[in-house]
C-alpha cells in the first residue's frame, strides 16, 4: 500500500457504490482498514457509504449490463440509442445513470512515440515454461491500468509462477521507469532468478537494466 498512499485525492474521485463493492470484492484478501488507507478513504466513512441503498433499478442493470458488454468503449449517446431498441428512455437519463455508477467510456490514451531504442532486449529464455520447483525462481512482471471512478492509475506487479502469488506490486500515476523500478525494488531475490517481461520502454531502459544486474 505504500505507493498508493501517495497518490493524493483518489478518495474524492471514487463514487460511493464503486468503493463498496470494490472492498466487498477484496476484504476476502486484504482487511477492510488496509483498503481504505490505500485508497485514502476513511474507514468511517467506508461503513457510513455502506449503511445506503446502492440497489440498482431494472434500467440501471440494462444499462450496466450494455457498457460492460461493450467493455465501456461506448459513449452515453450509442448506449441511449442501443436501449431505445428495446424500451423508451431519454439521452440525459443514460448519462445520469452512466455518471452515478463510473460507466463512463473508457477510451484508451494511445501511447506517444518514444525517440531512441531500448538500451538494452534479451532473447526469451522463459520459452512458455511456466512451472517453477522452488519459490522466486521465474517471475512474470507487467503493468495494466484501473480505474477509481474517473481516476486512471496503472499497477505494476510481479508474480511467482511457482504459486502464482503477486510478490511485489505498486501503483502510481504514470506508466514510466521509476513505477516498475519500485516494483523490482521491493524484493530480495536469489542469484539466477529469472524475470520475464515483454520488451516495452519501462523494461529494456538502461535504469531497469542496471537495477536487474545489480539483483542478479
Amino acid at each position: 500500500t505504500g505507493n498508493i498512499k501517495k497518490v493524493q485525492g483518489v478518495g474524492k474521485e471514487v463514487s460511493p457504490s464503486y468503493f463498496v463493492s470494490l472492498v466487498e470484492n477484496l476484504k476476502g484478501t486484504y482487511r477492510v482498514k488496509e483498503i481504505c488507507q490505500a485508497l485514502q478513504v476513511p474507514i468511517s466513512t467506508y461503513y457510513r457509504w455502506k449503511k445506503k441503498d446502492f440497489t440498482r433499478t431494472t434500467v440501471e442493470n440494462k444499462v450496466g449490463k450494455l457498457c460492460k458488454t461493450y467493455r465501456y468503449t461506448y459513449g452515453y449517446r450509442k448506449i441511449a440509442a442501443l436501449m431505445k431498441q428495446e424500451e423508451t428512455i431519454g439521452i440525459n437519463q443514460v448519462q445520469r445513470i452512466m455518471q452515478k455508477h463510473s460507466w463512463q467510456c473508457q477510451v484508451k490514451v494511445k501511447k506517444k512515440n518514444r525517440p531512441g531504442s531500448a538500451y538494452y532486449q534479451t532473447g526469451n529464455h522463459l520459452k512458455r515454461c511456466f512451472k517453477a520447483t522452488r519459490p522466486l525462481e521465474k517471475l512474470t512482471t507487467d503493468i495494466t491500468y484501473l480505474y477509481f471512478g474517473n481516476c486512471r492509475l496503472y499497477l505494476s506487479s510481479i508474480m511467482d509462477l511457482y504459486n502464482g502469488e503477486i510478490v511485489a506490486y505498486s501503483i502510481g500515476e504514470k506508466q514510466d521507469t521509476a513505477l516498475v523500478l519500485d516494483t523490482l525494488n521491493r524484493l530480495d531475490l536469489p542469484k539466477g532468478s529469472l524475470l520475464h517481461s515483454d520488451q516495452g520502454s519501462v523494461y529494456t531502459s538502461y535504469e531497469y537494466y542496471q537495477c536487474c544486474q545489480k539483483k542478479n
